[in-house]
């Protein structure tokens, strides 16, 4: 994905302990409230819309959904086409076909027929284990090794680049489409079933020995074992002569990767490891005499020296003890205390709670966690910034230019003292991350996967968007990107975007139809169990 700046860790051990079953999922999931009956007119009619921007995003004849459309100049007509797509793309496509035809914007037949064709498409897509390569065109269904770059059929040896890389944290984002779907569309359930049964997200999982500490200094490069991979390079396995420096472990749990834990456990082919090894907050070193002199030093992040303890808690398939470090940050010159993402996006904490319940199950972990992500934000962007809207997360850049970047709430205003942090000069930024993103662009995007926990301040500043910003809105629903300084809009829309704000109206307008599709597949099961037990505010 192209913002997943860190993913979280992998195995390849299957754990086949069994998740306690839980009867009608779906029903577990809270009823939404909190908008008002002309409130959700409104949002329909957006959702309307939106819906039409599907017409042109997808291709006639592979049936792959591309990855962008510009319409330069706020024009009513396309004027370019981002012709590849993604895992990541293709997966949340299937959101936006299901979250239509619950909202009625298409019918069931309508529905079926969409993901029948771009499913069929993908089972003809080169693939490894199941999982899809980083990069397609959406004209041949060939693997690129970069959007514009070389055809990967040029390449027959393996290297480090894209032809023959697969992205944790995409196919994460695919296979919840294709869970979704199975719920939702039922009929079409053996063609989802044989693209899902080939793959094992224990590829992920780097299931090497661990220790009580951070890291293990037995392991070459001194790993944080236990983690999730960023993704793999197929014929280049990370335990073969020098491998292992191209690869990257994702500690930051708190972040889009996320998703493909859930799945992981939910499939059994991760251990609950993968939960508890990975890293909430970037942690001080364990507490253990033999940790101190191997264990990173995070003394650089957003928040030094941070409030919290060391929590003990026990898995609740193996039984095994863990250490988990239980910290927070706090908004500077209050009580707001929150779990910080990596740079400051709002989709790195929101997204997977658009399909996953986190809001519903984890009330005292990441539901929460999104909760405090989304006050976070709009306090910085309202006090601190003084902006007119808020919702900083990766997006298109504010022109139409076609560029694309990473923005993000960091709290740059604070002040921030890197390695040199103390108690006396103690670091007060927003993310762990200093100068990973910048705040001068907001994305529509982010108001909508807010409304599932601040509904009403996510409606208001949606309609904000609209009326300081007129030219952010076209015909096909909210263009990508607008410059809250200078008004300047990036007239571009993505599928990744689109599909996140066609998820959050389902969830929105209806009871959280998308979370509930989710829930009631026995894969959910594990999800449900793990955010139930974790009370991440405890220290």
């Amino acid at each position: 994905m192209r913002r997943a700046w860190f993913v979280l860790a992998a195995i390849a051990a299957l754990v086949l302990y069994p998740v306690t079953a839980q009867a009608d999922a779906g029903s577990s999931v809270a009823t939404y409230h909190g908008l008002t009956s002309a409130q959700r007119s409104n949002l329909r009619d957006i959702a309307r819309d939106t819906w039409k921007f599907y017409s042109v995003a997808v291709d006639p004849v592979t049936h792959l959904p591309l990855d962008n459309v510009t319409f330069a100049g706020g024009s009513a007509t396309p004027t370019g086409y981002g012709r590849y797509t993604s895992a990541s793309n293709v997966g949340v496509y299937l959101w936006a076909v299901v979250a239509a035809n619950d909202l009625g914007l298409i019918s069931r037949a309508q529905a079926r027929d969409r993901v029948r064709a771009t499913l069929t498409e993908v089972s003809h897509l080169q693939r490894d284990h199941g999982f899809l390569y980083q990069w397609y065109d959406t004209t041949t269904g060939h693997v690129l090794k970069n959007p514009g770059d070389v055809d990967c059929t040029t390449e027959t040896t393996p290297t480090f680049d894209n032809c023959y890389f697969i992205s944790n944290v995409d196919n994460g984002w695919y296979a919840s489409g294709l869970i979704v779907t199975r719920q939702a569309l039922p009929e079409l359930r053996g063609l989802v079933d044989g693209l899902v049964a080939p793959m094992n997200f224990g590829l992920f999982y780097d299931g090497r020995a661990q220790t009580h500490c951070n890291v293990n200094p037995a392991i070459q490069g001194n790993q944080p074992t236990g983690q999730m991979f960023g993704g793999y390079y197929v014929g280049l396995p990370v335990d073969q002569g020098d491998n292992w420096t191209h690869y990257y472990h994702n500690g930051a749990f708190y972040s889009d990767p996320r998703i493909s834990a859930y799945l992981g456990l939910g499939l059994h082919q991760m251990p609950g490891d993968v939960w508890w090894r990975s890293w909430r907050e970037l942690p001080p070193p364990a507490p253990f005499a033999d940790c101190a002199s191997t264990d990173p030093d995070f003394s650089w992040q957003g928040q030094w020296p941070m409030a919290g303890s060391w929590q003990t808690y026990t898995d609740p398939q193996s039984g095994q003890k863990f250490p988990v470090w239980e910290g927070h940050y706090t908004y500077p010159g209050s009580n707001l205390t929150f779990v910080p993402t990596f740079a400051g996006g709002m989709f790195e904490g929101l997204m997977a709670n658009q399909v996953v319940p986190e809001t519903s199950w984890g009330p005292n972990s990441f539901g929460l966690a999104d909760v405090r992500t989304a006050q976070v934000q709009i306090k910085y962007s309202n006090e601190q910034l003084h902006l007119p809207v808020w919702g900083m997360s990766p997006s298109s850049t504010a022109d139409d230019t076609g560029g694309y970047g990473g923005f993000g709430v960091e709290g740059l205003t604070f002040p921030y003292f890197g390695t040199g942090a103390d108690a006396s000069h103690p670091n007060q930024g927003l993310s762990q991350c200093h100068g990973c993103a910048t705040e001068d662009v907001v994305t529509p995007h982010a108001s909508f996967i807010a409304l599932d926990v601040v509904p009403q301040q996510a409606y208001a500043n949606i309609v904000a968007l609209r009326s300081h910003f007129p030219g952010v809105y076209g015909a096909t629903g909210f263009f990508d990107a607008v410059n809250p300084t200078t008004g300047a809009v990036g007239h571009r829309q993505l599928v990744l975007d689109q599909s996140m704000i066609m998820a959050a109206l389902d969830n929105a307008l209806n009871d959280r139809g998308l979370q509930r599709h989710f829930a009631d597949d026995p894969v959910s099961r594990a999800a449900r169990t793990y955010l139930g037990v974790e009370n991440m505010f405890a220290g």
